[in-house]
């Protein structure tokens, strides 16, 4: 069994977890999120933790029980706190409108792009940043990546839609290279 699988899951007052067959539920105070375990794993609940036990032996269920050790702590953790991810625009003009569960971007397009959010999943928009806020961690994650994918980072300017603290490795432009190369 994975090094991960072996750590119990703390279960923390307020949270249920509901185990019907292979699929688990986890219920908190923001929202519940359901998990269909794969086959070969298999998950215990005792003294408010939570043990994951890996059915069948071989290495893909080794590493099967260490994901799904990761899926649930996740899973406890978003019902109870919440994930988000912050994105920051810079270019002149960029600008974003958010809307219940949808983002209007205008990055320099002809048009606005509109991005809906899935369910569970809010827009906040202040001054230049984005923050995308939900309970479920992959969810949260693949709609900050969606939102980044609309205009990426170029690296002569730095202009487009950044994680907060993503660093842009910057290139030189043409005019720089020039007065730098003499012959």
């Amino acid at each position: 069994m994975s090094k991960i699988a072996k750590k119990p899951i703390e279960v923390k007052e307020g949270v249920n977890i509901i185990l019907d067959g292979q699929e688990v539920k986890v219920i908190g105070p923001k929202g519940e999120l359901i998990f269909k375990l794969p086959e070969g794993v298999k998950i215990k609940l005792e003294d408010g933790k939570a043990l994951v036990e890996q059915g069948l032996e071989g290495d893909k269920f080794s590493a099967l029980s260490g994901l799904v050790r990761s899926q649930i702590a996740n899973m406890v953790k978003g019902v109870i706190l919440g994930y988000e991810k912050k994105l920051e625009l810079s270019g002149v003009g960029y600008r974003a409108q958010a809307v219940d569960s949808s983002l209007t971007l205008f990055v320099g397009f002809s048009h606005p792009v509109l991005i809906e959010g899935d369910s569970g999943i809010k827009f906040n928009v202040e001054e230049n940043i984005i923050t995308v806020s939900g309970i479920d961690k992959t969810l949260v994650g693949n709609i900050a990546a969606r939102v980044r994918d609309v205009r990426p980072p170029e690296p002569y300017k730095g202009k487009g839609i950044k994680y907060v603290g993503e660093r842009i490795k910057r290139k030189v432009g043409k005019a720089a290279k020039a007065v730098g190369a003499t012959k």
